[in-house]
């Protein structure tokens, strides 16, 4: 059976972000997952995941003001020095809080910028942040995202991730796929996820429409979970959907997943 974490940036929101790691527990989730730990002390964080019994398994580099609309700075150009600090500041972050990998955003295509130059940033900055993780034992990921709910975003297919992963030419990148934002893009959800294991680092959920748990949406889940084990993928599922009611009333899901693999 797949083994799932809960994503605490989308789950279990109506207490705040510290509570939320009780909670999950208290669920019975044994690791999660969240976009970023840097607005508190990577202390407190690992004091929560400690009391907690939780392994934290993903966390996102620093990607730009969130707030007013950024979604990631890796191809821009002229923010490569910021996006430099923030690997540094994203690995000061993971080895206090044993994360294993890191995932990078790489952002809206700038306007008026030349295609070529966005993408030889983008290119260097991947060498530049797979080898300072690398330094370190930490994985990176890329993650495609789909242009219906982020438009302009600069990855949005799994074919453009394997790419950059090649002509990075690094064996430590490797694809965050979210099989939420592959379906709006492209579907083969199955044949995808099962051919390109081998460059795959982390797999995240959530069904279609809606972004909700699975279950309330056209992704057959048991046929994906049933494939991922034929398969042997072994990593952690993320848990990235937005509850269609509350976290704990859509989690019925999980525990039929459970007793399938039993």
């Amino acid at each position: 059976m797949p083994k799932f974490a809960a994503n605490l940036t989308m789950l279990f929101t109506e207490v705040p972000f510290l509570d939320r790691f009780e909670r999950a527990a208290r669920a019975g989730f044994t690791a999660v997952e969240f976009l970023f730990p840097y607005d508190f002390p990577a202390a407190e964080i690992r004091n929560r995941l400690g009391a907690n019994r939780l392994d934290l398994v993903l966390h996102n580099l620093p990607a730009g003001d969130w707030a007013e609309g950024e979604r990631g700075i890796a191809c821009l150009p002229d923010r490569v020095a910021e996006f430099r600090n923030g690997v540094a500041r994203a690995i000061e972050y993971a080895t206090v809080l044993g994360v294993p990998r890191l995932n990078c955003l790489a952002g809206k295509t700038p306007v008026g910028v030349d295609d070529q130059v966005i993408h030889v940033t983008l290119v260097e900055n991947l060498r530049f942040a797979a080898a300072a993780l690398k330094e370190v034992g930490i994985k990176l990921l890329i993650e495609p995202i789909n242009t219906f709910d982020i438009p302009g975003f600069h990855l949005s297919r799994t074919a453009q991730a394997l790419a950059l992963i090649e002509e990075v030419g690094s064996d430590n990148l490797f694809v965050q796929y979210d099989i939420y934002h592959a379906q709006r893009m492209e579907g083969e959800l199955i044949a995808t996820m099962t051919s390109q294991l081998a460059r795959i680092g982390h797999i995240q959920l959530a069904d279609n429409p809606g972004r909700h748990e699975p279950g309330t949406g056209e992704i057959h889940y048991g046929n994906v979970f049933a494939a991922l084990d034929r398969a042997g993928y072994d990593g952690w599922i993320g848990c990235e959907y937005k509850p269609a009611t509350t976290t704990q009333a859509g989690l019925h899901w999980l525990e039929t997943a459970r007793r399938a693999s039993t």
